[in-house]
């Protein structure tokens, strides 16, 4: 969960995720959907629909948003009133705010089938007296929401927000930049509650269009986002409208990050601060690391016995292995002096031959796929297939060769060129790898030292765990 040290500082699950291995021995159709990952932790596929469905709503995330809540109104204990603006069929802002803070809730949906499941949790949760759930009609936020309750001012609303305007936005299609990877888990909301007209930026700015007419009715307006792109553009819009108390944070949880904005037209709230930049700079600077456990430091340390390794502890053993998968991936790499029991490599990457190494092998596979239909036809011998799919993996090979010997005598009769010294402009990036012992296994990190692209220096972090762990397995 890469991202839950960035937490809300008050949020249960900061430094406790999830117990997926507990849920597992005690719901028997959850057990089902809980397996256990190469570095011995249980883990749960989120891009399976089942999977996810028995998980939500997602609870910590939604704690992010409630204790922010919290900081904007100063002060969870003394009883205070909100509203959550389509509550969904979980009712879970409400349930949550209502069991731990005693809070008042008028909780609004549109959907028939959501408002009765959400009115069924309330009950079943024995939360009736403090959540009080309203059918309100189609494309209805606040403003008929509050037609019977013209007398009571509410301390603030929140809203997730439907983030999507289209079917094909929902599924990633031209909503997401080209360059980064698709969702890590599956979509599983109903149509009202994933998707509205004009998506998450225009149905905040209803809301917004609202508050401009109940203005002090409540003390804070705050809608979570779920694209930092649309922060901007509703900041801009307020200051347009002239609102001067604005506000907004980050909610991070897992590998999930959500956005939230806040605004009020009373004068004396005190506003509380954006994400600093310092807190930026922190998360920029953690390394990326991954853990070999214990089990898998055994059997790497016999195979890197095997080839001829000269190891002497588990450190030395799984440096040597990945020193050996540098030198084939061509990362240029040199030890540096370090603390006696760890080792310390300074890496510069100048070509990302860890993506080109996965596209050679899937050719290789196609081409041995294929090779054996024309078989019949050709006389081929699996030798011959073989070296075929290599040849025809490998860019600038050629079928027909030299004799071996002629090839060696022209290769010694042509000097190579000196290597050129990198320059700035050459390589992709480069960083420190440190290899240290830590209870139950051994620990990788790499630190960012400079370069074009972070993201680089997180795909061969993913490749040399999977290179290490995959050779575990077999």
């Amino acid at each position: 969960m890469a991202l839950n040290k960035s937490m809300h500082p008050r949020n249960r699950y900061k430094d406790k995720p999830p117990d997926f291995a507990y849920l597992a021995s005690k719901y028997p159709d959850f057990q089902q959907h809980v397996s256990t990952s190469l570095a011995g932790r249980p883990v749960v596929n989120f891009k399976e629909p089942e999977a996810v469905r028995r998980l939500i709503p997602t609870v910590p995330l939604r704690l992010n948003y409630i204790h922010w809540v919290e900081d904007l109104i100063d002060g969870q204990k003394q009883p205070r009133r909100g509203i959550d603006i389509g509550t969904g069929a979980s009712c879970i802002y409400p349930l949550l705010g209502a069991s731990m803070n005693g809070w008042y809730f008028l909780a609004t949906e549109v959907d028939d089938i959501c408002f009765d499941y959400a009115t069924k949790n309330v009950e079943q949760n024995n939360l009736s007296d403090l959540v009080k759930v309203v059918k309100v009609p189609q494309k209805t936020l606040l403003m008929d929401a509050l037609k019977e309750e013209t007398e009571i001012v509410y301390d603030f609303c929140m809203c997730n927000p439907p983030f999507f305007a289209n079917q094909l936005e929902a599924k990633g299609v031209n909503s997401r930049n080209s360059r980064r990877p698709p969702p890590s888990s599956v979509n599983t909301g109903g149509v009202t509650e994933i998707m509205a007209e004009g998506g998450e930026l225009e149905f905040v700015k209803r809301i917004i269009h609202d508050s401009l007419q109940l203005k002090k009715r409540l003390r804070w307006y705050s809608c979570m986002l779920g694209k930092k792109c649309s922060l901007a553009p509703l900041k801009e819009e307020l200051r347009k409208q002239g609102v001067r108390k604005v506000t907004h944070t980050e909610f991070c949880q897992g590998r999930t990050m959500r956005w939230a904005l806040a605004w009020s037209f009373y004068d004396e709230v005190i506003v509380p601060s954006p994400p600093s930049k310092k807190r930026k700079l922190e998360k920029a600077r953690k390394p990326l690391s991954f853990t070999v456990p214990e089990a898998g430091v055994k059997e790497l340390q016999a195979k890197a016995s095997a080839e001829g390794g000269s190891h002497r502890s588990p450190v030395d053993s799984i440096t040597e292995l990945l020193e050996n998968t540098l030198s084939e991936l061509k990362v240029q790499h040199k030890r540096l002096p370090c603390q006696k029991q760890d080792r310390s490599l300074f890496l510069t990457a100048v070509e990302n031959t860890w993506i080109h190494g996965r596209q050679k092998k899937r050719e290789q596979t196609r081409q041995l796929r294929e090779l054996p239909r024309a078989s019949h036809c050709g006389g081929w011998t699996s030798q011959s297939m073989m070296d075929a799919a290599t040849a025809a993996a490998i860019p600038g090979s050629s079928q027909e060769t030299e004799p071996e010997e002629t090839s060696q005598a022209a290769s010694e009769a042509t000097p190579k060129p000196p290597e050129r010294p990198i320059t700035p402009e050459q390589f992709l990036f480069k960083c420190l790898l440190n290899v240290l012992i830590e209870e139950g296994g051994v620990l990788v990190e790499m630190h960012w030292v400079e370069g074009h692209n972070k993201d680089l220096m997180n795909q061969l972090r993913t490749y040399l765990s999977n290179t290490l762990l995959k050779s575990v397995s077999k």
